[in-house]
Parts: structure tokens; sequence; C-alpha cells
């Protein structure tokens, strides 16, 4: 674990997904796996301009070629493909944005910080042909699909911008 991405306070997942270990009961990194929380909610929530802000904020703390950086990095192109299609009607942008999320996603594990990966994959490959598949959809987090709350509205307030 790296002293920067470290936070004791970040609780416990429902289940045991990569990037947690139940021996030490301890995130492997935990600012990931709160921005992940938060980012999910706020996409589920329709606020993807914020749920990219949280991904993004947290992909810098990871060098080139890691893979919490290339998660981190292909849920940022999750949020603003979704952005570009449901805010702006630009399909186009959100297919482009779709095809570099998955490559960044391409091999993360199914079940990344509690992250429904595989979902994501199949959603963002069945968007590129037709995006009504976006209608509804939302990203399954520890098993559940979460929407966003004041704290979450808040978390991404704090980022630094």
């Amino acid at each position: 674990m790296d002293e920067h991405t470290r936070d004791d306070s970040v609780p416990p997942p429902d289940g045991s997904p990569t990037g947690w270990n139940p021996e030490t009961r301890t995130w492997e990194h935990a600012t990931l796996r709160r921005a992940v929380v938060h980012g999910v909610r706020l996409y589920n929530d329709g606020a993807f301009h914020e749920s990219h802000d949280c991904f993004e904020s947290e992909w810098y703390n990871y060098g080139r070629g890691t893979t919490e950086s290339a998660f981190a990095h292909g849920m940022v192109q999750v949020a603003a493909g979704a952005y570009k299609h449901f805010d702006f009607e630009n399909d186009d942008g959100m297919v482009s944005l779709f095809e570099t999320a998955l490559q960044y996603l391409y091999g993360i594990p199914n079940d990344y910080y509690g992250v429904d990966v595989l979902d994501v994959r199949t959603t963002l490959t069945n968007a590129i042909v037709d995006p009504d598949t976006l209608d509804g959809w939302r990203i399954t987090l520890d098993g559940a699909r979460p929407v966003g709350t004041q704290s979450d509205y808040e978390y991404v307030d704090g980022l630094d911008p």
C-alpha cells in the first residue's frame, strides 16, 4: 500500500472484491475505493460530470501502466461517454470514449474495488451499437446499484480543481 492512498476511515466492502485484503481488513488503495464509491453513486444518480471528477482525481495517484491507473482512467471515460450521450446527445463522442474505456478496462479484474467491471464492459460494448442500452443502466457496486447522496456531492465539491 502506498502511504498517499491509505485511509483507514474507508469502510470494508460487502464481500471480498479485488483490492480488499480480508486478512488485514484493509484496502490496498483506500483512496481509490473511496473515489469508486462516490463516483459510482454519482454516475448512478445521473451526475456524470461529477462522477468523472471522482475517478479523475484518483487516476492521478497512480503511475502509467498500473492496474489502478487503467481502471480509474477507464471509469473516467465511462462517465465522460455517458455525459456526452445524455447531456449533449453526442453519440459519436460517446462511442469514441467508450471504445477508449474498453481498452483501459481490458484485463481489469471483474470485481475490481467492488465494481462489476464485466457488466460495465458488456454494457459499453452494447451501447456502442445501440446507445439506448444506457437508458436506465446503473453501475453495480458490491452487488447493489447505489445512487448519490448529499455526502457524494460534498465529496466531489471538496476535490481539488
